[in-house]
């Protein structure tokens, strides 16, 4: 349900919305792993490499898409936070009306640059056939995730991040037994993967909207309001796009490492691949709290609260380093472990390959924990110039280390590029961040005028001023004639 982000402890307040989307992105990363542990031993180590192989040009689209509707939230937050219910609907219109938009180019279009792209891409002969095939299906789907993420980002908006959770965990229940079916029952291959995901999160999309047409009447679009301005659709495309540019073009980095890598070998596809999905679960924790905070900061700039924000900044930060360190020395420490659950045995090398990417970066998870907090008050205060830069500078960091130390250290090499691209980023996040919290400590406070916490300071003054003071005042009856 709707809950303001306005009130309470800041660092208590953002801990408890970023909880449900930790537990989201755990349980995300973790079908995706049962994708990969079913495809790996099931099909074998070739069909893993396959559908890896995929990931960095399903990443470069559907990672526009989703940094794209997470920036379309934005507006919802601002507009909630400050009781305006709307521009909050306003917002929801114009933000369904671009999502529907972008939607109908990826499937059209999306399908038909896949193999070409793969191709584009150097992606070994023997595994071209089953990545296409995983990708062509990926991105007619790609609606299905599209909208997923769009309604999901509008209900976290207005402060609920519990339910997106649920939804998103029977979508990845129903994703993990359509896996087994699909690849060891029905011997769908690769294929039976990617359809499966697709109709999970088309399951998804189907009780995100049921739950808000029964239960969240403030996202309610009357029929004049479907009548979106041009103000209101170049306000979203201006924090939408950079959201989604900066996704790319950490994803063309990531093509980058991606063509390196066909190029060592299917060992090498296969060990990144792996580590990349134990990695995962990792930064997706770090990543929760990040869009925790952007929520947290733009519900708090609508409503007038700055001090809130420096506030809930710096205890993001605390919270983010700590759980970075934790993080960090669990993969240092159980990283061939946790690769062995994904491969076959006789794959000693792949292993090791994999336990060295996840050595290199769990033990700079605390700079990456800061760059997530950064960016993400920066984005939840309307920013847009500086998050984009980081993604070029993560895009130079890693398309460097993929060119130039892949060649001379081999994968070795290619695996530095995911921390040298941390570093860089941070080192422009910080200053900017610090002109802005300057910024916001000369801005007055406002008010809030979200009526529930309005009722809920009247109560306190009432208590206060004692029992006479709640008690109602009798109207005088006037009699009938």
């Amino acid at each position: 349900m709707p809950k303001v982000l306005t009130a309470g402890r800041p660092w208590r307040v953002i801990l408890l919305f970023a909880v449900p989307l930790l537990v989201g992105n755990v349980v995300q990363q973790l079908y995706q792993a049962a994708d990969a542990v079913v495809v790996g031993r099931v099909l074998g180590v070739d069909s893993l490499a396959a559908v890896g192989a995929t990931g960095a040009l399903l990443f470069l689209l559907l990672g526009f898409a989703w940094g794209m509707t997470n920036g379309f939230a934005i507006p919802t937050a601002q507009a909630f936070g400050a009781g305006d219910h709307a521009a909050v609907r306003r917002s929801v219109a114009a933000g369904t009306v671009l999502s529907g938009a972008t939607s109908a180019v990826l499937t059209v279009a999306a399908p038909l640059l896949a193999a070409p792209a793969l191709r584009l891409l150097k992606t070994p002969e023997e595994l071209l056939p089953e990545a296409t095939t995983f990708a062509v299906i990926s991105f007619l789907g790609a609606s299905t995730m599209m909208f997923f993420n769009f309604l999901s980002a509008i209900i976290r908006a207005i402060g609920d991040s519990r339910t997106p959770l649920v939804f998103l965990t029977i979508s990845c229940v129903l994703n993990v037994v359509l896996v087994v079916v699909a690849v060891a029952g029905l011997g769908m291959g690769v294929a039976g993967a990617a359809v499966s995901t697709v109709l999970s999160q088309g399951v998804s999309v189907a009780l995100c909207l049921a739950f808000v047409r029964r239960r969240v009447p403030v996202l309610h679009v009357h029929r004049d309001e479907w009548r979106v301005s041009g103000v209101d659709l170049r306000r979203h495309l201006r924090l939408g796009l950079p959201m989604g540019f900066q996704a790319a073009i950490i994803a063309i980095g990531t093509l980058a490492v991606q063509v390196r890598l066909n190029e060592l070998g299917s060992d090498a596809v296969a060990a990144y691949t792996t580590a990349v999905r134990v990695d995962g679960l990792a930064v997706a924790l770090l990543a929760s709290l990040g869009l925790a905070v952007s929520m947290f900061v733009a519900q708090n700039l609508g409503g007038g609260r700055p001090d809130r924000i420096r506030r809930g900044v710096l205890q993001a930060m605390g919270l983010s380093v700590a759980g970075s360190l934790v993080l960090g020395v669990v993969l240092v420490t159980g990283g061939s472990t946790l690769v062995g659950l994904f491969v076959g045995d006789g794959e000693e090398r792949v292993v090791e390959m994999a336990a060295h990417y996840l050595l290199v970066n769990g033990a700079l998870y605390v700079v990456l924990g800061v760059l997530f907090v950064l960016r993400g008050s920066l984005q939840g205060l309307g920013q847009t110039a500086v998050p984009t830069l980081t993604g070029v500078i993560e895009l130079i960091c890693r398309v460097g280390a993929a060119a130039v130390l892949g060649a001379a250290y081999g994968y070795s090499g290619v695996v530095w590029g995911n921390p040298l691209a941390w570093i860089g980023a941070v080192v422009l996040l910080v200053p900017a961040y610090v002109v802005a919290s300057r910024r916001l400590a000369l801005q007055p406070v406002s008010e809030p005028v979200v009526p529930e916490v309005i009722a809920r300071r009247r109560i306190t003054r009432l208590r206060h001023r004692g029992p006479s003071a709640r008690k109602p005042v009798r109207r005088s009856r006037v009699p009938s004639a």
